[in-house]
This record gives C-alpha cells, sequence and structure tokens, in this order.
C-alpha cells in the first residue's frame, strides 16, 4: 500500500495566518502540522509516500522532508496547481499508485490514540472496496457526514449538511482505497462548487457495497486543525499529552525507528542533528 499526503488548498479560513506559508506548516506546539498526519501514514507502516502541494508550497515541503530516505521513506511530490477538491489528488497521483491500492490523509488532520497502529493493519492489504473512519463532533456541518438506518448501518453519506444534521459522525480525513479509486475520480463531475468530492467517491463505493466504515471510538481523538479556534485547541491538546505523558505524539523519527524503517545509528544521527533543541534531547531519551 502507498500513501498520499494532500497539503493542497489555500487555509483562507486562517486569513491573516497562512498570507506567509500555507495551513500545513503552521505549529501544532512543537511540530509542524504536517508531521501529524505524515505520522499517520507512516505508523501504519508505508513507506512509499505522495505529497501534494500548491506549486508555491512544494519547496517548502522538499526542503522538510527531502526525499524521505533519513526516516527509511521514499517521498515524492506533486503539484495541484488549483484546489478542486481532495478527490483531485488521486487523479493527480493515478501514476504514483500504479497497481498498489492507496491510504490518502489530509494535512490538517490530526488522529491520536495509543492503539492507532493495530487500527490499520486490516487494511493494509486491501484488495476490493473502501474504508473510510466516522468520529462523532459537535459541529457536523462542516464534515461530510454518515447517515444510518434503522439497523445503524451506513446508508448515505451527506457533504456539509444545514441547517440540521442527520447526525453527529463525520467522515474523517483518513481514507483507504483499492486500486480503482484513481479511475472512478477520473469519472467524476465536479460539484456545484466546483470540486471533485471525495464523498462522491465514498458514495459509490456505498452503492456497490464496497465501503466499510471504522467508527472510532473513545479510545481515539480525532482533530480537524481548519479554523482559528481548532488550531489553538489542537495545540493545547498536543502540549497537555506530551507533558502529562512524558511521550511526543508525531515524532517522525521516533516512529521511523520503531518501525524498523532506520537503524539505532540512523536514530542516534538525527538526535545529533535535531541538538541541542528539547527535540533532539527526546531523540536521545529514546536510547539512552
Amino acid at each position: 500500500m502507498k500513501g498520499i499526503l494532500l497539503a493542497g488548498g489555500r487555509g483562507r479560513r486562517l486569513y491573516p495566518l497562512t498570507l506567509g506559508v500555507c495551513k500545513q506548516l503552521l505549529p501544532i506546539f512543537d511540530k509542524p502540522m504536517v508531521y501529524y498526519p505524515l505520522s499517520v501514514l507512516m505508523h501504519a507502516g508505508i513507506q512509499e509516500i505522495l505529497i501534494i502541494s500548491t506549486p508555491e508550497e512544494l519547496i517548502r515541503f522538499k526542503n522538510l522532508f527531502r526525499d524521505g530516505a533519513h526516516l527509511g521513506l521514499s517521498i515524492e511530490y506533486l503539484e495541484q496547481p488549483f484546489p478542486q477538491g481532495i478527490a483531485q489528488s488521486l487523479i493527480i497521483g493515478a501514476e504514483f499508485i500504479g497497481k498498489e491500492s492507496i491510504a490518502l490523509i489530509l494535512g490538517d488532520n490530526i488522529f491520536y490514540g495509543h492503539s492507532l497502529p493495530h487500527l490499520f493493519q486490516p487494511y493494509l492489504k486491501l484488495q476490493e472496496g473502501a474504508v473510510i473512519f466516522g468520529y462523532q463532533v459537535q459541529d457536523p456541518e462542516r464534515y461530510g457526514v454518515l447517515v444510518f438506518d434503522e439497523s445503524h448501518r451506513v446508508k448515505d453519506i451527506i457533504e456539509k449538511p444545514s441547517p440540521s444534521s442527520p447526525s453527529r459522525y463525520a467522515v474523517t480525513g483518513l481514507y483507504f482505497y483499492d486500486n480503482e479509486a484513481p479511475a472512478i475520480a477520473k469519472r467524476l463531475k465536479p460539484s456545484a462548487r466546483g470540486e471533485y468530492e471525495i464523498t462522491d467517491i465514498n458514495k459509490i463505493y456505498l452503492q456497490r457495497q464496497q465501503l466499510q466504515v471504522h467508527l472510532l471510538d473513545r479510545g481515539f481523538a480525532w482533530l480537524d486543525t481548519g479554523t482559528h479556534d481548532s488550531l489553538q485547541k489542537a495545540s493545547l491538546y498536543v502540549q497537555a499529552l506530551q507533558e502529562r505523558q512524558g511521550i511526543k505524539i508525531a515524532c517522525l523519527e521516533e516512529i521511523a525507528y520503531q518501525q524498523s524503517f532506520i537503524s539505532l545509528e540512523q536514530l542516534k544521527r538525527l538526535s545529533e542533528e535535531a541538538l541541542p533543541s528539547e527535540y533532539g534531547q527526546y531523540l536521545q531519551q529514546l536510547y539512552s
């Protein structure tokens, strides 16, 4: 399975913070926002990753991650010249995907849970269909929302329902698809807002009875950082957890070592490069 990290868009809801830098490079406490979704793909054991962003921002991501070899990854980059929806990333990345299945994650989504790596294991060899994740939220009108029948099975997905939502379960920004997803995306027509909607792809899999929906329980946290308020809350959440537990969330070097993407010697070199920062000191604690 390969991974796509979509870090596109203009971040207009975060104006003026995003006048000088894209939202995915804004800090979430002590790390750039993009570290968090990348860590999810790494937790899933995915090493071949495509980062899609605007032409102006791609150079920043390349400076941050290079080719990914220092983390035991292979990272490629492609442009999304105009933000035309999440599903467009599957069209842009079709050649990268090749004959593999794909995990697609949005660059402004944060997932956290102790058993997060185990959550993905059943889906890593997905041969047919799609898997999406639902999470209960207070503001479902901002998201694609799951609609359930009397037996609590998903019967529909509604994009940004208004004025009242049929449920409080939002579809998170993490999707697993079989190899047919790019072809499905290419057949989509733009929505009324001129975007290729990921909800339309999910509904096609639902109509085919090939859509699995995994509802995240209270053992997991999902944070969307698309507003000033949610951005601040995400930073406070990460800060509180890290200071309380003495661990770091989305520490890419630590995950790479735990997943055997890199050796102990490579971890030591990375920790030395990060000194004298507190981040570098944390990396040293992993092997001292």
